[in-house]
């Protein structure tokens, strides 16, 4: 039962990543006024980007988490 729900949760994070990367080629194609998104991607992207880098070791070991558990499959 636990590998199910496992596999679920995998799931619905790929389908999230893959959200993700459409919005954000859509944003760069018609730029931050795209219909059905109604947020800036980019600007979302941007901002956690600049909080991680002044954050200084605190914000390398939060990217380290992040791209270890986004590896770990």
């Amino acid at each position: 039962m636990l590998d199910t729900v496992k596999n679920a949760l995998r799931q619905v994070a790929e389908v999230g990543l893959l959200l993700i990367a459409a919005a954000v080629v859509l944003e760069l194609i018609f730029g931050s006024a795209v219909p059905y998104i109604g947020i800036g991607i980019l600007d979302n992207i941007t901002a956690l980007t600049r909080e991680l880098g002044e954050q200084g070791l605190v914000g390398i070991i939060s990217i380290g988490i992040i791209v270890w558990l986004y590896l770990r499959r």
